[in-house]
C-alpha cells in the first residue's frame, strides 16, 4: 500500500519545500544577526561620540556642573581613578553594565587632609548610590568589587586600580583612542531602557585620569529585530505554502504525460496489440524522450512476436511435409512390406533431423546465446571444411579469429552447400586479411542472386523460385543462421557478384586485437 508520500509529485513537493525551508530558515537568521550587528555597531558609534564630546569638554578644562551630561537625553557617568563617581546624568535613576552602580555622584571636597580625607570621603555615601563601598565595589549590579570583572575594560572598567592598571599613561588634557563597550539598562527620567556603553579615557589636570560612560539605547536594534523577525514568521510559512503549491502543480503538469503512457502501456498490455503506440508529448524533454523510446521498444517487440510467429508457422508447414511423406511409407510398408522404401525414409528422416538442428540453433540465437571466446585459425577450419565437400577450392593465408568454432564451422558448411547447390562446376574459398579483420569469400559460377533479393535470401524460411526447383531438401533456414552466426561474432555476411558470374558471399569477422 503506498504512503502519503509514495508518489512522485508528493516526494517533490515536499523535498522543494525542505529545501526551501532551510534556506529560509538560514538566510534569515542570517539576516538577523547581521541586522543586529550593524544596529548595535550604530549604537555604540552614537555612544562612543557622546563620551568623546563629554572628554573633550572634560580636557578643556571644563568644571564637573558644567558638563553637557543632559543634551542627548542618554546616560552619562565619569569616574575618577578610583572608581568613584563624580559626574552623571541629572535624571539618571538606575544603572547597570558601567564601572559603577552610583548615580549621583559624591559632593566635592576642597583641598581634603592627606589620609583622613580620603577615608572621610570613603565613608561618605549618596542617597541612591550608596556608601563607597558600593561605588568601589560596584559594577555587576550585586555589590561586588572591581574584581568580579564585567568584560568592560582591561582593569574591569571598575577602575580603582589607580595608577597600577594596564592603561597607558596619559598626559594632561589627553583623551585615550582607545574605547571598551558594555550593554546594560538604565532608568533615566522614569524610563528603563537597555543600552550600549562606551568608556572613553581622559587625563585632566588637577583631576587626574577619568573615565567617561556613555550610554545609546538599543530600542532601535530591538524593535527592527523584533519587527523582522514578525515579518519572517509570518511571511516564511505564507511563502513555503506558495512554493508547495506551485511545486505540486508544476510536478502534476510535468507528470501527467507519464501518466498517459503508463494507461496507454496498461491497455496495450490487456489487449495484447501491439500495434498500439503511447502517447508522445510536444515537449522536447525526457518525458518525450521515454515516450519515443517506449514506442520503438513497442514496435521491436511487434517484430519480434510477428517474426516468432511467422517462424513457428514457416517451421510447423516445413516439418508437415517431411513427417507426412515419411508416415505415408511407413504406412505403405507396414501394409506392404515389399513396398517399403527404406532409401526415402532414411532421406525424409535426415531432412527432419537437419531441420531440427536448424530450428534449435536458431531458438539458441534468438535467446541471446553468446559464443565462446576460443581463438583458432579460420584458413584450417575453412580447409577442414572443404575436405568434406568434393570439387572445392581454398586459398589464403591464416586469418586467427576468436569465437565458437563449432557455430562458424556450421555458418561455413551452410555457405558451402548453398554454393554447390547453385553452382555449375566451380565453388572457390579465398581468405584474407585487411587490418585486423579476418575477410572469407565463397564464389560459385551459379546464376547468382538478383540485387533485389541479395537482402531477402537471408530471412528465415525464404527460398528463391530457382532454389525451390533445384533444392534438395533445403527449407530456407541455412543462409539466415549463417547471418545470425556471423551477427553475433561482431561480423556481417553479404552477397555480391563474383567477378566471372555468380554468387559471392563475403564473411567478415574481427581479429583478436579488433
Amino acid at each position: 500500500m503506498r504512503g502519503p508520500f509514495g508518489s512522485v509529485r508528493a516526494k517533490a513537493t515536499l523535498g522543494a519545500t525542505v529545501v526551501v525551508a532551510i534556506a529560509l530558515v538560514a538566510a534569515g537568521t542570517a539576516v538577523l544577526l547581521s541586522l543586529r550587528s550593524n544596529l548595535n555597531g550604530q549604537a555604540g558609534t552614537q555612544a562612543e561620540r557622546s563620551a568623546r564630546e563629554v572628554a573633550a569638554d572634560l580636557s578643556g578644562g571644563a568644571s564637573y556642573d558644567r558638563l553637557r551630561l543632559d543634551d542627548d537625553q542618554r546616560p552619562v557617568q565619569v569616574v575618577d581613578a578610583k572608581g568613584v563617581l563624580v559626574a552623571a546624568s541629572e535624571d539618571l535613576r538606575r544603572i547597570s553594565g558601567t564601572g559603577t552602580l552610583a548615580v549621583k555622584p559624591r559632593p566635592q571636597q576642597t583641598a581634603p587632609a592627606a589620609g583622613a580625607g580620603d577615608a572621610a570621603d570613603d565613608r561618605s555615601g549618596d542617597d541612591h548610590g550608596g556608601d563607597d563601598k558600593s561605588d568601589d565595589k560596584g559594577g555587576d549590579g550585586k555589590g561586588g568589587d572591581d574584581k568580579s570583572g564585567d568584560g568592560r575594560g582591561k582593569d574591569g572598567r571598575g577602575r580603582g586600580g589607580g595608577e597600577d592598571d594596564d592603561y597607558p599613561s596619559l598626559e594632561p588634557g589627553q583623551i585615550g583612542a582607545e574605547v571598551t563597550f558594555s550593554e546594560g539598562s538604565a532608568t533615566l527620567d522614569g524610563d528603563t531602557a537597555d543600552y550600549r556603553f562606551a568608556a572613553v579615557e581622559v587625563s585632566v589636570k588637577s583631576k587626574g585620569a577619568l573615565t567617561v560612560y556613555a550610554g545609546a539605547p538599543l530600542s532601535a536594534e530591538q524593535g527592527a529585530v523584533r519587527t523582522a523577525l514578525t515579518v519572517m514568521l509570518t511571511g516564511f510559512p505564507l511563502l513555503l505554502a506558495v512554493v508547495s503549491a506551485v511545486t505540486w502543480r508544476v510536478t502534476r503538469r510535468a507528470l501527467r504525460p507519464v501518466e498517459g503512457i503508463r494507461s496507454e502501456m496498461a491497455a496495450i498490455t490487456a489487449s495484447e496489440d501491439l500495434a498500439r503506440r503511447v502517447p508522445v508529448p510536444d515537449t522536447q524533454d525526457e518525458v518525450a524522450g521515454l515516450a519515443r523510446t517506449t514506442n520503438e521498444t513497442l514496435a521491436a517487440l511487434e517484430t519480434s512476436v510477428e517474426r516468432q510467429r511467422r517462424f513457428v508457422a514457416d517451421a510447423s508447414h516445413e516439418l508437415r511435409n517431411p513427417i507426412a511423406s515419411l508416415r505415408t511409407q511407413l504406412e505403405v510398408g507396414a501394409a506392404h512390406p515389399e513396398l517399403l522404401d527404406v532409401t526415402g525414409a532414411v532421406e525424409d528422416t535426415v531432412r527432419l533431423q537437419r531441420l531440427a538442428a536448424d530450428l534449435l540453433l536458431l531458438a539458441r540465437l534468438d535467446a541471446g546465446e553468446r559464443p565462446s571466446g576460443t581463438r583458432f585459425d579460420l584458413a584450417a577450419l575453412a580447409r577442414e571444411e572443404v575436405s568434406r565437400r568434393p570439387g572445392v577450392t581454398v586459398e589464403g593465408a591464416s586469418a586467427e579469429v576468436v569465437g565458437s568454432r563449432g557455430q562458424l564451422a556450421r555458418l561455413l558448411g551452410n555457405l558451402l552447400d548453398n554454393a554447390r547447390r547453385h553452382a555449375r562446376g566451380r565453388v572457390a574459398v579465398t581468405l584474407r586479411t585487411e587490418g585486423t579483420w579476418a575477410v572469407l569469400e565463397v564464389a560459385d559460377d551459379g546464376a547468382g542472386v538478383p540485387a533485389a533479393d541479395r537482402e531477402r535470401i537471408f530471412e528465415r524460411f525464404v527460398r528463391l523460385d530457382e532454389a525451390r526447383s533445384r533444392d534438395d531438401g533445403g527449407a530456407g533456414l541455412g543462409l539466415a543462421i549463417a547471418r545470425d552466426v556471423a551477427l553475433r561474432h561482431g561480423g556481417t555476411l553479404t552477397v555480391g557478384e563474383a567477378r566471372g558470374g555468380g554468387a559471392l558471399f563475403t564473411l567478415r569477422l574481427p581479429g583478436p586485437a579488433a
